[in-house]
């Protein structure tokens, strides 16, 4: 039996899913039914988006209720019985049995970052100072067949230090204490991928100086009440962070011909204007 403060804070977060899923649909993170959201609710139970909806048009009668085995259960607010969770729940399972401080889960398919991954480009350079201090490195998962027991297995490891992954081919995976600092770092990553793609179309990207990311690293730790021997979770090129040059390099972030890297950001920035056109 549920008490009247935990029914409001259900009703709440209902309507909390779906404002933000209608952000999603707005700024073209996700396109027809792609995409996923869910939240804690309590100790064992989430929110989290049906199976085979648009994110943009949901209302908070179709919020599934899960258990943390991913199984729909009764809820009084729920008009339909027959709703089942997101197939890539097992996604966000994996996050909140690796990280009891996250509370939200934001998948989502930016363009751009998804693009990236195809052309076998990083993101993982230290390029934007507030990309440093509030993601910290964002690193690129190995390929997964979505919807299957993979998922999790490639994002075990890095979720663990990480607030924000670009899953090869097939998206990202942001994570917050709400669900809205979780789409915020969506935003942040698909900002990363803006950026970095118009500096490649006029010259090339520049890192950021070593000092300025050793002194960025530290006011992500001191932000985050991180332990004083953090050192970040790795850096592709220049080992500024303390650890290792290559310690936490992607699987797809071979450094590939500057001239196939051209024409293919020419490619995605010729279909994203069209988008917008």
């Amino acid at each position: 039996m549920t008490t009247y403060a935990e029914r409001q804070q259900e009703a709440e977060l209902r309507t909390e899913i779906v404002r933000v899923g209608r952000l999603l649909w707005e700024r073209g993170f996700v396109a027809a039914s792609d995409g996923n959201l869910s939240i804690r609710l309590g100790q064992d139970r989430l929110l989290a988006t049906p199976s085979g909806f648009s994110k943009g048009f949901l209302s908070p009668s179709d919020v599934v209720l899960c258990n943390l085995e991913g199984q729909a259960v009764y809820s009084s607010y729920q008009n339909r019985k027959k709703l089942k969770p997101s197939s890539e729940i097992l996604l966000h399972l994996e996050v909140y049995r690796q990280r009891p401080d996250v509370h939200a889960v934001v998948h989502a398919h930016p363009p751009l970052a998804i693009a990236f991954t195809i052309a076998g480009v990083s993101l993982a350079e230290c390029v934007l100072p507030e990309v440093v201090v509030n993601l910290g490195e964002v690193a690129t998962t190995a390929y997964a067949t979505p919807s299957t027991a993979a998922g999790p297995q490639v994002i075990r490891q890095l979720i663990r230090d990480h607030d924000a992954l670009i899953l090869d081919r097939h998206g990202t995976v942001t994570v917050g204490k709400t669900l809205f600092e979780a789409y915020m770092k969506l935003e942040k990553v698909e900002h990363l991928a803006q950026v970095t793609l118009a500096a490649r179309q006029l010259g090339q990207v520049g890192l950021l100086p070593q000092e300025e990311i050793r002194k960025l690293v530290e006011m992500r730790r001191q932000k985050l009440g991180l332990p004083p021997d953090y050192t970040g979770p790795g850096c592709v090129n220049c080992g500024a962070c303390g650890r290792e040059t290559g310690d936490t390099v992607p699987s797809n972030a071979d450094v590939l011909d500057e001239d196939l890297v051209r024409r293919v950001a020419e490619m995605v920035a010729r279909e994203v204007q069209k988008q917008l056109s």
